[in-house]
C-alpha cells in the first residue's frame, strides 16, 4: 500500500486515534441514551436470567431463526423472535444474535430500537468484547442516519479490523464526507490493515464527489492502479470504478474498463448505460441497450428508467415506444414506480404529452415522482393550465404533499398562466410546506417573481440564498434581461466571475458554492448577449465573445446566434457577418438573425440574397428552410431599403410556394413597407383586404407611422381612430397622431390629443440613449441632467450648434410644441437624449474614434439632421441606432439617405 500517497487532508487524523472531525462533540465516556421502554418488547434494565424453560426449544434454535429471518430480510419477525427469546425463553442474546438483531433494526431504520439494542449489547459486555457487534452496530447507527454516535463507537472499539474501517468508510460516504473518508482510508493504511474490496469501492465513491475534479482523478487512478496489482477484479469493484470515472466525466476510462472484463453483471450495465445517458452520450446508451438485450441480460426498472430520457434527447418517440412496449410486457417494470415516471417524462419531452397523460393514468401505483413527471410536463409544454389542475388534484382529491420538485415544476406554470391570478399566493404554500430554503424552489420563485415584474423581490430571494448553484445566477441574470434591467445584467455576470475567481483562493468556498460551478456556461451568455446588444456595449460583447472561445462554447449554435445577434444590434455588421460565416451549424434562429442584421443596417439586397442562400441550403437538404420569422426579417429588410416590388412579389408566394400562412405580424410589415414608400392608399387597401379574424393593431399602427413620414392627415386619423380603440392606453399612438397635427400647423388639435392622454393616464416613454465608455455603460435621459458632465454637455452642445448653422444646419422645431418661442425650442431640441451621448462620447474618446449610440425611441427629425453636421464637423464616424433600424453617419451624410 506503500504506493498509494496520503491523501491531503484538511481534517488531520492520528494514525491510532480518533477520526472525530472538529465539528463533532466526543465526550470521552458515552454510554448509548436510554430509551422508554414502551417501544421494544423488553428493557435493558429487566434482562431475564440465563435459564431456559425447559418447554422452548433450545438456545440454538432460536438463535439459527434469529438469524435467518434477517438473513431474508423478514426484519419484524426477527425483532419480535429476539424479544420472545428473552422474555418467553429467557435466553440473554449472544455475539450470533446482536449483529442479526441489528440488521433487522437497521433494515427498519428505527433508531429508537436500535438504542435499546445497544444498551442490551453494554451491558452483557459485547460492544467491547465482540469486534463483530461493534461492527454491526456501527452499520446501524449509519443506516438510521446518527452520524454522531458512529464516530463514538467507532473511537471505543478496542481492537477494529478491517470491517471497523469499511463501515466506517461506509458511514462516511453516506454523509458525504468525502474529505474526511479519504483521511480514514489514511489512517486505516497506517494500522497496516490491508484494504478489501470494501474499501476500494468506499474509496471510488469519495474520489468522485471531491470538490477538485482533478485531485479526484488523480486519487482514483491510484485507486485503480492498486486493485489491479492485487488482482481485484471482483465485480462490483469494477462497477464502482466505472461510475467513478464517469463521474469525473472519463467516459472513454469508464468503457474501456466496462470492456475489460467478462464478469458482467445487471449492475455493471446499468451502471455503463446510465453513465453514457448523464453525460449526454444518448446514441451509445441506446446502442449499449441493445447489446445487453442480444447479450442475454435481461434489463430491469433501473435500465428502463435509464435509456428512456435517452430517447426524448434524441427525439426518438419511436426508440421509446419500443422500449414502452418491452416494458409492459413485463408486468414487473411497467410496476416500478421509477419507470413510470422516466417513461411519462420521455412522452412529455418529445410532445407526446397526450401518451404521457394515458401511461399516468393508466398507473396504479402513483407515487409523487410520476406526479411531478406529469406536472413537469405540462409546465414544459406550457399547458399550464392542465399543470396546476393536475397539481391541485394531487394535493387536494389523492392527499399527496407536494416535495421541492413539484414546488420548481409548478412555479412556471403560476407565472404564465393568467387564471392563476393571485401569483404570490405560491410563495405562500411553499412557505408552509417549509420548502423555501430549497435552492431549485428558490429558482423558480426568482423566475416568477420577475414574470410579474417584481424583480426587487427576486433579488432579495437571490441575496438571501445560503446556497447557489450555476442555474441561481442564470435565473437571476435573466429576470434583469426580461426587465430590461440590461446594465444589471452586466453587472451580475462581473459579480458571477469575480466570486468564483475568489473561491479559488480560498479553502472553505464562498457559501459553500464551487467555484467551477460559477463558471457562465452557453445559457449565461446567450442570455447576457441580449443586454449587451441593447445598451450596444460592444467592448463587453467582444469580452464575452473572448471567453467564449476559450471555453470551447463559442461553437454552441445559440452563443453563436446571440453573437451574431449581439454585434449587429453593436453597429458593427462585418463582425456580425464573420461571427455567422464561423459557426459550423446554424438553424433557423442564426439564419433569422442575420437577415433582419442586413435589413436593420438597410442593406435590403445582401438580406434578400441571404433569404435566397437560406432557401437554396434547405431545398437540398443541408439546412433550413424559412419559417413565419424569416419574411418578418425579409419585409422589414425590404422597408428599409425601399424594395417595394421585391418584397410585395415575396409576400404573394409565402404561401403557395413556402407553406407560411401570411399572419398579422406579416400584412403590418408589408403595410410598413408600403406606407415608408409613400403608398399610403395601397397600404390602406391591405388592411382592409386582411381577414376579418385578424388582430389588425400592427397594420394600423404601421399605416400610422407612414402617415406622420409623409403628413397624410386624412388617413392619419383613420388609423388612430382604430388604434385607440383597439389600445387606448399606448402613448406612441397619441404621439404620432399629435406630431401629424403638429407638422400641419393645427396646434390646437395637437393640445388636444396631448390633453386625452394626460387625463387617460397615459404617459410617453421618455427618450432614453446609451453609449459604452470604459467598463460602464453611460444612459442619458431627455430633458434630464442627473449624469455628473450634464452641464458641460449642454455647454459643449451650445458651442456646437452654432459651428453647426455656420455649415447650413437649420433646427427643425415642429413638433416642439407651439407655446414656448424658438429659442426654448431649440434648447428643448439640445436636450434630446442622442444629442447628449454623442456628445459626451466626443468629450471623452479620442479624436476620430467611431461613436455608438443606441436609443430606445425614433430618432427625430432634427437629431438626424443635427449627426449628419456632427459627424462632417468632428470628422468623425457616428453609428445610431434606433428602434427602427441602424443610421451610419459619416462625412455630413447617412447610410439611409434620409429613407426612414
Amino acid at each position: 500500500m506503500s504506493s498509494i500517497p496520503a491523501p491531503v487532508s484538511t481534517h488531520p487524523v492520528a494514525a491510532s486515534s480518533s477520526i472525530v472531525p472538529p465539528h463533532h462533540h466526543h465526550p470521552s465516556h458515552v454510554s448509548p441514551p436510554p430509551v422508554a421502554s414502551n417501544t421494544f418488547p423488553i428493557s435493558s434494565a429487566s434482562l431475564p436470567p440465563p435459564h431456559p424453560s425447559l418447554s422452548t426449544p433450545p438456545r440454538s434454535s432460536w438463535i439459527e431463526s434469529l438469524r435467518s429471518q434477517a438473513r431474508s430480510n423478514l426484519f419484524r419477525e426477527a425483532i419480535s423472535t429476539y424479544g420472545d427469546m428473552m422474555a418467553l425463553a429467557g435466553i440473554p442474546p449472544d455475539h450470533f444474535a446482536f449483529p442479526a438483531v441489528l440488521k433487522a433494526a437497521a433494515g427498519l431504520r428505527d433508531l429508537n430500537l436500535g438504542r435499546q439494542i445497544h444498551a442490551h449489547a453494554v451491558k452483557l459486555g459485547y460492544e467491547q468484547s465482540s469486534v463483530t457487534v461493534a461492527n454491526t452496530l456501527l452499520t446501524m447507527y449509519d443506516k438510521c442516519g446518527d452520524i454522531g454516535n458512529v464516530f463514538k463507537l467507532f473511537d471505543r472499539i478496542p481492537e477494529r479490523d478491517q470491517v471497523s474501517w469499511n463501515s466506517m468508510l461506509a458511514a462516511l460516504c453516506r454523509d458525504e464526507e468525502w474529505v474526511l473518508a479519504l483521511d480514514c482510508f489514511r489512517s486505516m493504511v497506517l494500522e497496516n490493515l490491508e484494504p478489501s474490496s470494501f474499501t476500494l469501492v468506499s474509496l471510488a465513491l469519495a474520489c468522485s464527489n471531491l470538490p477538485q475534479v482533478d485531485d479526484g482523478l488523480k486519487l482514483g487512478k491510484q485507486v485503480h492502479a492498486y486493485s489491479l496489482r492485487k488482482g481485484d477484479w471482483k465485480t462490483f469493484t469494477s462497477n464502482s470504478l466505472m461510475a467513478m470515472y464517469s463521474k469525473l466525466g472519463r467516459m472513454g476510462d469508464s468503457r474501456a474498463l466496462f470492456e475489460s472484463f467478462e464478469d458482467r453483471d445487471l449492475i455493471s450495465w446499468n451502471t455503463i448505460i446510465s453513465s453514457f445517458a448523464q453525460n449526454e452520450c444518448f446514441l451509445e446508451a441506446l446502442m449499449l441497450l441493445v447489446r445487453m438485450v442480444r447479450d442475454g441480460i435481461r434489463p430491469d426498472g433501473v435500465t428502463i428508467a435509464s435509456v428512456f430520457p435517452t430517447c426524448a434527447q434524441l427525439q426518438m418517440t419511436n426508440a421509446g415506444r419500443e422500449i414502452h412496449a418491452y416494458a409492459l410486457r413485463n408486468e414487473a417494470l411497467i410496476g416500478n414506480s421509477f419507470v413510470g415516471s422516466a417513461l411519462v417524462d420521455m412522452y412529455c419531452n418529445c410532445g407526446q404529452i397526450e401518451s404521457g397523460r394515458r401511461v399516468f393514468d393508466s398507473l396504479s401505483d402513483r407515487q409523487i415522482g410520476v406526479w411531478n413527471a406529469m406536472i413537469a410536463g405540462y409546465t414544459q409544454n406550457q399547458q399550464d393550465h392542465e399543470a396546476l389542475m393536475l397539481f391541485l388534484e394531487m394535493e387536494a382529491i389523492w392527499g399527496l404533499s407536494s416535495n421541492a420538485t413539484t414546488i420548481a415544476s409548478i412555479l412556471p406554470a403560476c407565472a404564465r398562466c393568467e387564471a392563476f391570478s393571485v401569483k404570490e399566493s405560491i410563495h405562500g404554500h411553499v412557505i408552509k410546506k417549509g420548502l423555501q430554503s430549497d435552492m431549485y424552489v428558490q429558482n423558480a420563485l426568482m423566475d416568477l417573481y420577475a414574470r410579474m415584474g417584481k424583480i426587487g423581490i427576486s433579488r432579495i430571494i437571490f441575496n438571501s440564498m445560503e446556497v447557489r448553484d450555476l442555474v441561481s445566477w442564470n435565473t437571476m441574470i435573466t429576470a434583469s434581461v426580461i426587465s430590461e434591467c440590461h446594465e444589471s445584467a452586466l453587472a451580475l455576470l462581473m459579480e458571477m466571475q469575480s466570486r468564483g475567481k475568489d473561491a479559488n483562493k480560498e479553502e472553505d468556498m464562498y457559501n459553500d458554492e464551487k467555484a467551477h460551478s460559477w463558471k457562465p456556461n452557453s445559457v449565461t451568455l446567450m442570455t447576457v448577449l441580449p443586454g449587451c446588444a441593447s445598451l450596444s456595449a460592444i467592448l463587453k460583447g467582444k469580452e464575452i465573445h473572448g471567453y467564449a472561445i476559450r471555453n470551447s462554447l463559442a461553437l454552441d449554435v445559440a452563443v453563436g446566434s446571440a453573437l451574431v445577434d449581439m454585434y449587429a444590434k453593436c453597429g458593427c455588421l462585418y463582425l456580425s457577418r464573420r461571427a455567422f460565416d464561423q459557426m459550423p451549424v446554424r438553424n433557423i434562429i442564426t439564419w433569422n438573425v442575420i437577415i433582419m442584421a442586413y435589413g436593420m443596417h438597410g442593406k435590403g439586397e445582401e438580406a434578400l440574397q441571404l433569404f435566397n442562400n437560406m432557401v437554396e441550403d434547405g431545398s437540398r437538404g443541408q439546412g433550413v428552410m424559412p419559417n413565419e420569422v424569416t419574411f418578418i426579417a425579409v419585409f422589414a429588410a425590404c422597408s428599409h431599403s425601399g424594395m417595394v416590388e421585391e418584397g410585395m412579389r415575396l409576400f404573394y408566394r409565402m404561401k403557395d410556394e413556402y407553406g407560411v400562412e401570411p399572419l398579422p405580424d406579416h400584412y403590418a410589415c408589408v403595410v410598413d413597407l408600403l406606407g415608408r414608400a409613400g403608398q399610403v392608399a395601397e397600404a390602406f387597401r391591405l388592411i382592409d383586404s386582411m381577414p376579418s379574424e385578424y388582430d389588425k393593431t400592427g397594420a394600423w399602427s404601421s399605416l400610422l407611422g407612414a402617415c406622420r413620414i409623409h403628413h397624410n392627415l386624412e388617413v392619419g386619423e383613420i388609423a388612430a381612430t382604430n388604434l385607440l380603440e383597439l389600445e387606448p392606453d399606448v402613448a406612441s399612438h397619441y404621439v404620432l397622431l399629435s406630431n401629424i397635427y403638429s407638422s400641419a400647423g393645427l396646434w390646437d388639435k395637437a393640445m388636444d390629443i396631448r390633453r386625452k392622454m394626460k387625463e387617460r393616464g397615459v404617459r410617453k416613454e421618455p427618450g432614453c440613449s446609451w453609449i459604452e465608455f470604459g467598463d460602464e455603460v453611460h444612459k442619458f435621459i431627455a430633458g434630464e441632467s442627473s449624469h455628473p458632465q450634464s452641464q458641460e454637455l449642454h455647454r459643449f452642445l451650445e458651442t456646437l450648434s452654432d459651428r453647426m448653422r455656420k455649415e447650413g444646419y437649420v433646427p427643425d422645431t415642429s413638433c416642439v410644441l407651439h407655446n414656448v418661442n424658438e429659442e426654448e425650442k431649440e434648447a428643448l431640441l439640445c436636450g434630446h437624449s442622442e444629442k447628449l451621448a454623442i456628445a459626451f462620447g466626443i468629450l471623452n474618446t479620442p479624436p476620430g474614434m467611431t461613436i455608438r449610440v443606441a436609443k430606445n425611441l425614433r430618432v427625430c427629425n432634427d437629431c438626424h439632421t443635427a449627426t449628419k453636421f456632427i459627424s462632417k464637423i468632428e470628422e468623425r464616424e457616428i453609428i445610431l441606432r434606433d428602434v427602427r433600424r441602424f443610421h451610419h453617419f459619416r462625412d455630413g451624410k447617412c447610410s439611409c439617405g434620409d429613407y426612414w
